[in-house]
């Protein structure tokens, strides 16, 4: 009984955490992740990828010198990445108009049950497609790195230390 009393009181001590976001244009989307969405940017939607050594195109082209990346590695690289933020732009796009479209819904107080599971499903299957796009890309660059390239991506990315080894490879890796 005493539990109970303790956790009603501190929810009632939490500050709204929603406050403000009522001024939202799409209310479950913050501007900054309607314009990451429109952009095709990854937003961590590659994190499984990207901190078990699968670098992503983006990153591995910003580190082009210091991975040494050969002339076809970057020309590789370079594809996997407009592929990748051309389809990821495309779903990113249908993805908002179908969160504003549950807003607007939720808005005008029409939503029914059939529309309102109808257009959660259209949204989870599109966030799933994005995100699969993203790692999709993880996947290609890892195939055209070598495992030294990787483990150097790992330690310029601050995902692992340099241990100083003669390769630098402080894990093995397998294509």
């Amino acid at each position: 009984m005493m539990m109970w009393g303790l956790i009603v009181h501190g929810a009632a001590a939490e500050p709204q955490s929603y406050a403000g976001q009522e001024q939202r244009q799409i209310k479950a989307l913050s501007l900054g992740e309607v314009q990451d969405y429109l952009a095709g940017r990854g937003m961590g939607l590659a994190k499984a990828a990207e901190l078990n050594h699968y670098p992503g195109p983006l990153h591995v082209l910003a580190l082009a010198e210091q991975l040494d990346l050969s002339v076809e590695q970057r020309v590789r690289s370079e594809q996997i990445f407009q592929a990748m933020q051309a389809a990821a732009k495309k779903l990113g796009t249908e993805l908002v108009a179908q969160e504003r479209k549950l807003d607007q819904q939720f808005a005008a107080g029409t939503i029914t049950h059939a529309e309102l599971g109808e257009l959660l499903r259209k949204i989870g299957e599109l966030y799933g497609r994005l995100r699969t796009v993203h790692l999709q890309a993880h996947l290609e660059q890892r195939a055209i790195l070598t495992a030294s390239q990787i483990t150097r991506y790992d330690v310029l990315r601050g995902y692992v230390h340099d241990t100083g080894s003669a390769n630098g490879d402080t894990h093995s890796h397998h294509h």
